[in-house]
């Protein structure tokens, strides 16, 4: 475990409640600290259930009014937090990076994608249109409208602090909502500064958009708060079902997106000149922490093709450069926490307790300052329903499955509990085609090492990936963020 360093005069982070910053006294407070170096950059208060109703009740009492105003103005108000978004884009990107920890490149490219959804969800003019059945029977005609739920909560992950609360809250305010959003307590800064610009849209008015930094307390205030009507959650498999639960226990509507074990499918015909790049940047890229992260190779062929994709992989991966994430040259950031590191670590010596091969050993990489780097790993299992198989490990581990044909590939794939994405690489148009339709998860590659669909469809994750019907993004967004009504009227 590495030592922290403290810094001289670190600011405590403020909430953001009815259009003001609001200083959370009384609180303990956690240390968030720069990934590579563990110097603290910020103080994070762990609100309670005080802070939590506050701005709940500032959400309330905005959203009626919120309701009230044209959707085309709502999306004038979204396009606004689009062009401001836009106009800091690279501030966010390395306040995203000095928080977080990752490349620069891969800051940037997450920037776009939260701008992408803003840019979606300024069509809500169209998309909140309904239907309509006249002369249903004599004199009586049917329609269907959509209306906000309400007051929604937004509960972020560590891995994207800037896309992923993009993902909420521009359709939860172009809907109508009045919205409360939660990130995560690791790396709330790019939080901060979307709230900053936020704060100067004036025509976001005030309690329409609320800021509640904390932890599991204040995680739990929200889904047991009975003014949200809806919550929407990004993390770990067991909070997903944790939010589930509760929230169906109060009545409320959820998405709650879990986690994810994805593979990837190297066919014999596959391009390795494609593939392993591709796969690489899927492994190792965010050092393994991503959803969409291809965590497990699946080689199919015979032995010494099987041979050539591993020792392919291996050569490559080795060449990696392990770096802050501000500089360019990193190919492979730190870890968001020294706790994350040791996860890894302690598993990929279990497995090599029980027989596994380590074909590439990231752990002589050195912890570094923050005891939060460690290189990119290959581990073969001799068991393929071990735990590196089967687990989500989070972080830069890739581990190597063998398999003799693709309908086993597949059976191995479709054995995994999660079902967030899948890739397969192949230069047989038959082979793609089976694999997509026969695959049990929601987001698909074909060629494609990171699956991640734009803003205009939906994360689609299956199985234990997901918990709820209606996934983030695409127009999943827009249904989950309104209720139908069916009116029928009869004026004969």
């Amino acid at each position: 475990m590495s030592t922290t360093t403290q810094a001289t005069e670190v600011k405590t982070l403020d909430n953001y409640v009815a259009g003001a910053w609001a200083p959370v006294a009384d609180r303990e407070a956690l240390d968030d600290i720069d990934p590579f170096t563990g110097e603290v950059a910020a103080r994070v208060p762990l609100s309670d259930v005080p802070e939590v109703d506050a701005a709940v009740r500032a959400a309330r009492a905005a959203q009626p009014a919120w309701r009230e105003v044209p959707p085309q103005r709502r999306a004038r108000a979204v396009m606004a937090l689009r062009e401001a978004l836009w106009s800091n884009r690279e501030e966010l990107a390395q306040l995203v990076t000095a928080d977080m920890g990752k490349t620069i490149d891969d800051a940037r490219g997450e920037v776009l994608r939260g701008i992408e959804s803003t840019e979606a969800a300024s069509a809500i003019p169209h998309l909140l249109k309904g239907e309509n059945l006249e002369g249903v029977a004599r004199g009586v005609d049917v329609e269907l409208v959509r209306q906000p739920v309400g007051v929604v909560a937004a509960i972020t992950p560590f891995n994207f602090p800037c896309m992923i609360p993009m993902w909420f809250l521009p359709f939860a305010l172009a809907t109508g909502n009045a919205i409360v959003l939660k990130p995560s307590e690791r790396d709330p800064r790019p939080s901060v500064r979307i709230f900053e610009l936020i704060d100067a849209i004036e025509q976001i008015p005030p309690g329409v958009a609320n800021l509640v930094h904390g932890g599991r307390d204040a995680v739990n205030g929200l889904l047991d708060h009975p003014e949200i009507d809806a919550i929407s959650f990004v993390g770990q498999a067991s909070t997903a079902m944790h939010v589930s639960k509760r929230a169906a226990a109060t009545g409320k509507r959820f998405q709650a997106l879990g986690g994810a074990k994805n593979s990837m499918v190297v066919m014999p015909d596959a391009d390795l000149s494609q593939a392993v790049p591709a796969m690489l940047g899927s492994a190792f890229g965010n050092a393994g922490q991503r959803c969409l992260a291809g965590s497990v190779a699946v080689v199919v062929g015979e032995g010494e093709r099987q041979d050539a994709v591993r020792d392919a992989l291996v050569s490559e991966a080795a060449k990696l450069t392990l770096g802050p994430g501000a500089d360019p040259e990193t190919d492979v950031s730190p870890l968001v926490a020294p706790e994350a590191r040791e996860k890894i670590v302690d598993a990929v010596t279990r497995a090599e307790g029980k027989g596994a091969e380590v074909l590439l050993d990231g752990r002589g990489a050195g912890p570094g300052a923050a005891g939060t780097v460690l290189g990119p790993t290959i581990v073969e299992p001799d068991d393929a329903e071990s735990e590196l198989a089967r687990e989500e490990l989070f972080g830069p581990l890739l581990t190597l499955v063998r398999a003799p044909d693709l309908d086993c590939a597949l059976e191995f794939v479709n054995g995994s509990r999660y079902g967030n994405a899948s890739a397969i690489f192949t230069s047989s148009g038959e082979a793609a085609r089976a694999y997509r339709y026969g695959v049990e998860a929601g987001m698909v590659g074909v060629n494609v090492g990171v699956p991640a669909p734009v803003a205009w469809f939906p994360f689609a994750g299956w199985k234990d990936s997901m918990e709820g019907d209606l996934h983030a993004n695409g127009l999943d967004a827009v249904e989950f963020y309104t209720r139908k009504k069916v009116l029928t009227s009869n004026w004969r």
